[in-house]
C-alpha cells in the first residue's frame, strides 16, 4: 500500500508541474501574439539613447516585481548597458537623488496600481524623466503615468489559487530579457566585452583570453630548427610541458615537437637526427587575444595538447591542455 500511495503522489506531483509549465507557456505564447513592435522599438531607442549620453535604466517595483526587477537591472548592466535597481520605499527615503534627468526609469507592476511607486512617478514627472511600465493594465496609475507601456498578458497566474505571482512574473522576466538582447544587438556587445564584465567564476573562466594563461620568457620551449634531437629532448624535459618549438632564423615558428612524436620515431640513430628532420611543421597555432574555450575547443578538435601562441609569426607563447582544464577552462 504505501508503494501505491507514493507512485500516485508522484503522478500527482508531475501532473501539478506539467499544468504549471503549460499555464505559463500559454501566457508566454500570449506574450509573443500581443507584443506591439511600436512601443518596443521606442523602449530600446529611449534606452539606447540614454545609454550613449551617459545615462543609466533605473529598474523599480515592489515585492516580486522588485525581485524580477532587480535581475533584469543585473542583465542590463552585465551586457553593457549601465543599469541598477532602485527600491520604491528606499526611494520615497533618499534614494531619488540617485535618479538624474538623463536616466530611463523602467517601473513594474503587474496591476499598474502599486501605492509605493507614486513617489518615484512624481519625482520623475517633475524632472522630465522618462518612465517605461511594464503592467497588464496601460489604464492603471502607472499606465497613464507612463511615456511607454509595455503590456503584459492578462492570463491570469499558474497560483492554483490565482493570486501568487508565477505566470505573470515569467513573462515580466521575458520582457527584460527581449530588452536586455535587444540592446546587446544594437550596441554590438561583443564576447570580450561580456569577458570585461565576468572576470570570475565559470564564466570569466571560459572567456579569459590565451595571454592571461600562456607560458611566456624563460618558460616557453623554443630552439632554432637546426638543433640536434639531444638538445631538444633536454629542452623539453627542462620545461616540462611536452614540447619544443622551433624557429627559422628570423624568429618565424616552423614546427613543434612532442614527447608522443618522439616515441612515434624512436629508433637506435634517434639522437643523430636533427630536430628539422622529426618536427611536425606548420604546426596549428592560436592568437594571444582568441578565448581560452576557443583554444580548448581547438586542442580537443586536433587531438592535441600544445598550442604555441603566435603574433606576427613569432611565438610569444605556449598553452598547455592542463593550463586550461587547472583554470577551470572546460
Amino acid at each position: 500500500m504505501p508503494i501505491v500511495i507514493e507512485q500516485t503522489q508522484k503522478e500527482a506531483d508531475k501532473l501539478s508541474a506539467i499544468k504549471t509549465i503549460d499555464s505559463e507557456i500559454e501566457t508566454l505564447n500570449e506574450l509573443k501574439l500581443s507584443l506591439d513592435a511600436n512601443d518596443l522599438t521606442n523602449a530600446l531607442d529611449i534606452m539606447q539613447n540614454a545609454r550613449n549620453n551617459s545615462g543609466r535604466i533605473i529598474i523599480t517595483g515592489m515585492g516580486k516585481s522588485g525581485h524580477i526587477g532587480r535581475k533584469i537591472a543585473a542583465s542590463l548592466a552585465s551586457t553593457g548597458t549601465p543599469s541598477f535597481f532602485v527600491h520604491p520605499a528606499e526611494a520615497s527615503h533618499g534614494d531619488l537623488g540617485m535618479i538624474t534627468e538623463d536616466d530611463v526609469v523602467i517601473a513594474i507592476s503587474n496591476s499598474g496600481e502599486s501605492r509605493e511607486l507614486v513617489d518615484i512617478l512624481n519625482y520623475c514627472k517633475r524632472f522630465g524623466i522618462t518612465v517605461i511600465a511594464i503592467t497588464k493594465n496601460p489604464q492603471s496609475s502607472l499606465g497613464s503615468a507612463s511615456n511607454i507601456v509595455l503590456k503584459l498578458p492578462n492570463k491570469g497566474e499558474a497560483c492554483p489559487l490565482g493570486l501568487a505571482p508565477t505566470s505573470s512574473t515569467t513573462a515580466t522576466l521575458v520582457l527584460g530579457d527581449i530588452l536586455t538582447i535587444g540592446l546587446i544587438e544594437r550596441n554590438g556587445f561583443s564576447k570580450e566585452d561580456f569577458n570585461d564584465r565576468h572576470p570570475g567564476g565559470k564564466l570569466g573562466s571560459i572567456l579569459r583570453r590565451v595571454s592571461d594563461l600562456m607560458h611566456t620568457g624563460t618558460e616557453m620551449p623554443v630552439l632554432n630548427e637546426n638543433i640536434d634531437i639531444q638538445t631538444a629532448l633536454i629542452e623539453m624535459t627542462s620545461k616540462r610541458l611536452g614540447c619544443v618549438g622551433f624557429i627559422n632564423s628570423e624568429g618565424y615558428l616552423t614546427g613543434i615537437l612532442t614527447d608522443g612524436d618522439l616515441r612515434r620515431c624512436l629508433s637506435p640513430d634517434i639522437l643523430n637526427h636533427k630536430a628539422i628532420d622529426l618536427m611536425t611543421k606548420n604546426p596549428k597555432t592560436i592568437s594571444p587575444n582568441a578565448m581560452t574555450a576557443e583554444a580548448l575547443k581547438l586542442m580537443h578538435d586536433k587531438k592535441i595538447t600544445n598550442l604555441f601562441v603566435i603574433e606576427n609569426n613569432k611565438p610569444i607563447g605556449v598553452i598547455h591542455i592542463h593550463d586550461l582544464l587547472n583554470n577551470g577552462v572546460a
